[in-house]
């Protein structure tokens, strides 16, 4: 069929399913296979038969390999003029508003043993612990010259009143198993030096308070990881970003369990669709995102699924959790959705694609283009048959960078 000229389209909706951290490459205990490639995904594979396949970079090779970059490419924003960091994006997710003289940044709660990051979760310390944890630091910090406001799990926000943004900080997921001595912030000018040593003041004194918490004395006493040291991260300042509305002329919705999915969909004008029992880990409710996204398709043009849990089982180097995130993703989120829009999907223009590579061999981040597959009602399949890496290199999309697949998907572009 012939496709609409370049510009708005109305008539069409867009739902993209984003598995996070779900690429990953071929690795020898799958016989050269990745665990994409070995995963039974029937409804990603249609996906790709009806649909048209490619490859795209989402994190360009001068930028950090992080899902705050790599979600900023999916949705077509470009990360050199607009990233500022995790924080700012979990700080409006949190509802915390930021002053133009404030630095956030992430806090991890952490695991940290002989010295050696041996968690970046705390073995995904419960987010009652987690808070309970929060509090108490917040209480402690009182007189230093930050704020300390709690999320989920692990994952929670540091801000710095007049603190300065520009500082090499270590992401804990990507050093998992380093001594912490070589990992601590260091200042990349000579201005940041105080905002530096603050924040390495913190490491420090929060190993020494975290350390004897009933909370995670108790932790021990079962057999659990505690959660004995904070680990500051990603530092950033508002940002300004045109709304999707702005860009696009459309009305989208966001559904997520991470916080920093959901700052950018905030800062991005989309609405928030909580579901309940969503929890960025393996257990998260994938039937409930299913059910709220196709309840949200019928007052929104644009829907993102994200899922985190594909990227979790990646981190923790679990091969055999990764392809089961993998199959649930497929079985349980993504078949209900083709089943629930029935004739509305011969309306709805379906994306499946990873935001980034976390490969299991190493448990981090890395640079890759990840797989994409596009079904458009309105244009042709290409020959490909199956979704995953390499599949998808034959794919009539070819080779996408920047906006070009948002472009494709809400645009309707060639």
């Amino acid at each position: 069929m012939t496709p609409e000229p370049s510009g708005k389209s109305t008539h069409l909706k867009t739902l993209i399913i984003l598995g996070d951290g779900m690429a990953d490459f071929p690795i020898p205990e799958l016989q050269g296979r990745t665990p994409l490639m070995a995963a039974i995904t029937p409804a990603m594979d249609f996906l790709a038969c009806e649909g048209c396949t490619g490859q795209f970079l989402t994190v360009e090779e001068d930028l950090p390999p992080g899902s705050e970059i790599a979600n900023l490419t999916v949705l077509g924003y470009d990360p050199h003029q607009v990233y500022q960091g995790r924080g700012v994006l979990e700080a409006a997710s949190l509802g915390v508003t930021l002053a133009p003289e404030d630095v956030a940044m992430r806090v991890n709660l952490i695991c940290v043993e002989e010295e050696h990051i041996r968690s970046h979760s705390a073995g995904h310390i419960s987010n009652e612990e987690a808070h309970t944890l929060i509090r108490d630091l917040q209480t402690h910090f009182a007189a230093w010259p930050i704020r300390l406001t709690p999320g989920l799990s692990y994952r929670h926000l540091l801000v710095i009143p007049g603190g300065d943004p520009r500082l090499e900080c270590a992401p804990p997921h990507d050093h998992v198993g380093e001594t912490i001595s070589g990992l601590l912030v260091k200042p990349r000018l000579p201005e940041a030096t105080t905002t530096a040593e603050l924040l390495n003041r913190l490491i420090a004194e929060s190993q020494v308070f975290l350390a004897t918490h009933p909370l995670n004395r108790a932790r021990v006493a079962s057999g659990k990881q505690p959660a004995n040291a904070l680990w500051p991260w990603s530092p950033g300042c508002r940002p300004q970003m045109a709304t999707f509305r702005e860009r696009f002329g459309v009305r989208g919705a966001v559904i997520t369990a991470v916080d920093l999915i959901k700052g950018l969909g905030i800062y991005a004008g989309m609405g928030i669709i909580p579901v309940e029992g969503a929890t960025g880990l393996y257990d998260t409710n994938y039937e409930g995102k299913a059910a709220a996204a196709l309840a949200a398709l019928e007052d929104h043009d644009f829907v993102y699924v994200h899922v985190e849990a594909p990227d979790e089982a990646g981190h923790a180097r679990d091969l055999e959790l990764k392809i089961r995130c993998i199959e649930d993703l497929d079985r349980r989120l993504i078949q209900r959705l083709l089943d629930g829009l029935g004739p509305r999907l011969e309306e709805t223009i379906v994306a499946v694609l990873p935001d980034h590579p976390t490969p299991v061999a190493t448990g981090n981040h890395v640079h890759g283009a990840v797989p994409v597959a596009i079904r458009d009602p309105r244009h042709a399949p290409d020959a490909v048959q199956r979704y995953d890496e390499e599949s998808v290199k034959a794919g009539a999309l070819g080779f996408l960078r920047g906006a070009q697949f948002i472009e494709r998907v809400v645009m309707n572009r060639r």
